[in-house]
Order: C-alpha cells, then structure tokens, then sequence
C-alpha cells in the first residue's frame, strides 16, 4: 500500500458516524478490520467469492474485500457488530445458535448479514429464496440444511414480534 495517498472518508458503521484517514487503495474490509477494528467480518478469499466479507451497505449485500473504502463515502454500513440491540441479540443470532445454523463461525457473520437483508426485503422467503439469498456464501462445516431452518425461524419470530408489537393477534 506504500505509494497510495491518505483520504479523509466519511462512513456511519452501525449508525456511527465515522470519519478516517485511509490509504485510497484499501478495500472496506481492510478499513473495517484495521483502521475500525471491526474484525467481526471477515477475511475469507479475498476474491469475492466465499461471502465471509458480507456486509450491509446502504442495507444492501457487498462483498467488503471486493470493494473500495472510497466507494463507501457518506454509506451505511452495518457490520455483525452492528447485528445485535445492545445485550439483546437479533433474532437471526439466536436461530443460528439455537438451530446449529453455525458451526465454526467463520462464515456466520457473512452468512447472518445476507440473511437480515434478506429478511427486511421478504418477511417469509420460501427455501427456495433463502438458498438463492445465500448461495453467495459458502460453509464447510453446516451442511447449509441448519442455516436455511435458522432463517426460517428468524423470519417467523421477527414476524410475530412486529405482530405483537402492532398489537395484532395470532
């Protein structure tokens, strides 16, 4: 990265507003993990193809080492960290953990960020959809039949407690 020149880059990470002086050739991963030590999302392939990296941006999917931190100016960016309600996980985490939906882990922050976008463009995505969703992420330890059943939970949980929330019965 010698030879680069530093840039001044605005981010809200995980409704943070966030300014950073960065070498103008790093990717959002290398910003996230080095310079924000959010190591949560991780370092996989490098290539774009495992998904480890996922990311929200603008509450969309990305590949964070296949983009440029400077592509990301003034962006949302929601990273795992950003996941949970302070001590409260989101519904997502507790399917996973609750249905095996993670083995090692190291897939499951990108494997959990897709399926929240997922999940906050269709409320109850068929098998079908959550493998399309998530056939950008790969896993060697699940066997991927956890996952599905883990956003499948989370959707129905999320979906009854916006019910309960608006004060509609079951």
């Amino acid at each position: 990265m010698s030879g680069s020149k530093k840039v001044q880059l605005h981010l809200n990470v995980n409704n943070e507003d966030m300014h950073v002086l960065v070498e103008s050739s790093k990717t959002l991963l290398e910003v996230l993990r080095e310079d924000l030590t959010l190591t949560g999302t991780k370092h996989g392939c490098e290539l774009g193809e495992c998904g480890a990296c996922t990311v929200l941006k603008d509450g969309k999917p990305v590949l964070s080492c296949l983009l440029l931190a400077l592509e990301c100016e003034d962006a949302q960016i929601e990273t795992i960290e950003g996941l949970a309600d302070k001590d409260q996980l989101h519904p997502l985490q507790l399917a996973f953990a609750q249905h095996g939906g993670l083995q090692c882990g190291y897939c499951t922050p990108g494997m959990l960020m897709t399926a929240k976008a997922l999940l906050e463009n269709e409320a109850r995505p068929t098998r079908a959809q959550i493998r399309e969703a998530l056939s950008g992420n790969l896993c060697r330890c699940t066997g991927y039949q956890q996952v599905i059943e883990s956003v499948e939970e989370a959707a129905i949980t999320i979906e009854e407690t916006e019910n309960s929330a608006a004060g509609v019965k079951s």
